[in-house]
């Protein structure tokens, strides 16, 4: 170290050693200011882009391939052979198609029956009373519990003999009426065990809702005079939109793709007369009567298509309303 340098010369960096920190920041700052620039505005694509490709590979992609696939008569083995819409000119000459397709629509239609039912019980058990959680955990239960322990406990509710409901029909009436025997009542017999959740799951759904209702609104109402069914129209109901399209949204899927009680209950008897548009589709794609991938895939796209028309219905009716109230 030279001993005649000024005071503070050595804390100065070398010309060579600051022209390498020039250099890496002018190799760097034009990447770094692009990003400075726009993170807010991909920030959020950043974090939604794990979900975004799960969501195409796993649900865009199939429904792609399952339209795809219907236009092929394929075992799911051997090679492919292109029909076109042969497999759809043979669905609608199906008997067993329209049959499905009727049990869907009834399905759907009883199902909604779960929303206003939903819906009260919440109200009922949104109070503040004593002993009201052992209420609310009862009325959870059926949620909680899988859909083969309800098809079983429904199963032997309606079983001759020994049933519940059999011994209390045949008290009441002196008739014998084995449900899931029968072509009349069975369809109706497994929708009755399927709103059983399907009412707990809207319950729960509403009294989250309901605690976030505002009491201001609730006391405005109040001082005009609202009480009873007007508040509840007028007041509770609208606030209770978010909650109202997602049950709806997920009790027309629960109806459409009922499969589970089914398949445990009656394997779409007696004679096909229980049968659904997925249990149709489980039919002819896997189980032993045939493996028909392209004619199981055209009841697939069936069954999208139905689904995907009522939700888009009422996602635009929803919108239209809140457009129309400001």
């Amino acid at each position: 170290m030279n001993s005649n340098a000024p005071l503070g010369a050595a804390e100065q960096p070398l010309p060579s050693s600051r022209t390498a920190v020039n250099d890496r920041r002018s190799a760097i700052s034009p990447v770094s200011g692009w990003w400075k620039k726009n993170q807010r505005k991909l920030a959020p694509w950043a974090f939604l882009a794990p979900g975004c490709i799960m969501f195409a590979v796993y649900v865009i992609a199939p429904i792609f391939q399952s339209i795809w696939i219907s236009f092929y008569d394929w075992d799911g083995i051997g090679a492919k052979t292109w029909i076109g819409l042969g497999n759809y000119a043979e669905l609608f000459d199906d008997d067993v198609f329209y049959t499905a397709l009727r049990n869907n629509f009834l399905w759907l239609a009883l199902y909604f029956l779960a929303l206003p039912a939903g819906l009260f019980l919440a109200i009922f058990l949104n109070q503040t009373i004593l002993g009201i959680r052992i209420y609310k955990s009862l009325f959870f239960f059926p949620f909680v519990i899988s859909q083969v322990v309800v098809g079983l406990m429904f199963s032997w509710f309606y079983a001759p003999d020994f049933g519940l409901l059999y011994r209390l029909i045949l008290a009441v009436t002196g008739g014998e009426v084995a449900i899931l025997a029968d072509e009349r009542y069975v369809t109706y017999g497994i929708i009755a065990a399927g709103l059983w959740p399907q009412i707990a799951y809207c319950m729960i759904l509403y009294l989250a809702a309901l605690n976030n209702v505002s009491k201001e609104q609730i006391e405005a109402g109040r001082l005009d005079g609202a009480k009873g069914w007007r508040m509840l129209w007028h007041i509770v109901l609208p606030q209770l939109m978010p909650a109202t399209f997602i049950a709806v949204v997920v009790t027309i899927i629960g109806a459409l793709r009922s499969f589970d009680l089914v398949s445990i209950m009656t394997k779409g008897g007696p004679y096909g007369a229980s049968t659904v548009l997925s249990y149709f589709m489980y039919e002819q794609a896997l189980s032993e009567y045939g493996f028909r991938m392209g004619y199981g895939a055209a009841i697939a796209v069936i069954l999208f298509l139905i689904m995907m028309a009522f939700i888009s219905g009422f996602v635009w009716r929803m919108m239209r309303d809140e457009k129309a109230g400001g």
